[in-house]
């Protein structure tokens, strides 16, 4: 009987000591979660600490923290890069521009000129070229400055007069495409916190890319939970090419007159304001959709 007192007391310290080094265990994991979220969060310096003096734990956490430093050191690389990049496309696109203008200056005073034909054929090709390379390194200007852009401008706008608006502005293209864009906007405002020149960016740049590919339609609908979408057939893009639309310098098509900006553009808008965009490709059509 005394056996089976001392068996059961003994048992019951090991319970007890198994019970204590579960909990320090999780009590250490919850340090190691705790600290891990912090870093990564605050892009901080600190490393993870952990108050138990068990050895695998410390060496666990140890062996954290030399990933830690690892992927900080990535991340500062890349985001030097990433600023160096844009950097040099701002300088490059901005010193384009002078020569360009310059170009287009001298063009101006050739065609005022009494030219053969041949020459002015010539010059009317150097116009087109000229005049496309000018809008392509506007785009690029653009895109360096909206991607280094600090911050937005926050009002309570309607999306139903934005969107009205911009196509609007697009009317005189749309004819000469031969397009009748089929609108759905309801009557009751669409009221959200936003950036209209944002917004007004994001819903040209669309636009613009519904012209360069469509067949000859386009179908534009509002929904009164803030989701737009734009629609078009395109019988020559793919389904794969669609994924790539919003990749920075994608273009369909290389011979056209596009940096493969204007979608990525729209994208980093729209994610910039928490909202969301994505485009997909159903029978011959390319849809686009945009939730504020």
């Amino acid at each position: 009987m005394l056996l089976l007192w001392i068996l059961c007391i003994i048992l019951a310290v090991i319970a007890l000591f198994l019970s204590v080094k579960i909990y320090l265990l999780k009590k250490s994991m919850e340090e190691i979660y705790t600290d891990f979220e912090n870093c990564l969060s605050e892009d901080t310096n600190v490393q993870i600490s952990v108050s138990s003096g068990d050895k695998t734990v410390i060496r666990f956490a140890k062996a954290i923290n030399l990933q830690l430093t690892k992927l900080r050191k990535i991340k500062k690389q890349y985001s030097d890069g990433d600023r160096e990049l844009k950097e040099a496309v701002t300088n490059i696109s901005h010193d384009l521009r002078t020569p360009l203008t310059a170009i287009c200056g001298y063009l101006d005073l050739i065609e005022k000129q009494d030219l053969p034909e041949d020459t002015e054929r010539y010059v009317a090709q150097i116009r087109n070229r000229s005049e496309a390379m000018k809008e392509l390194t506007e785009e690029l200007f653009r895109y360096s400055i909206i991607s280094s852009m600090p911050a937005l401008s926050y009002e309570s706008l309607s999306l139903n007069r934005l969107l009205e608006e911009t196509l609007l502005s697009f009317e005189g293209e749309l004819k000469l495409k031969g397009i009748a864009p089929d609108i759905t906007i309801p009557s009751d405002a669409v009221q959200r916190t936003l950036d209209s020149s944002a917004v007004t960016r994001i819903f040209s740049n669309i636009l613009n890319n519904a012209i360069k590919y469509s067949d000859g339609d386009l179908f534009v609908r509002l929904q009164q939970d803030g989701t737009i979408t734009f629609s078009n057939t395109a019988k020559e893009l793919s389904t794969v090419e669609v994924s790539k639309l919003f990749d920075r310098f994608y273009t369909v098509d290389s011979a056209r007159k596009s940096t493969g900006l204007g979608l990525s553009i729209a994208k980093l808008l729209t994610e910039r304001m928490d909202g969301t965009i994505t485009a997909s490709y159903d029978n011959d059509m390319l849809i686009i959709t945009i939730h504020f």
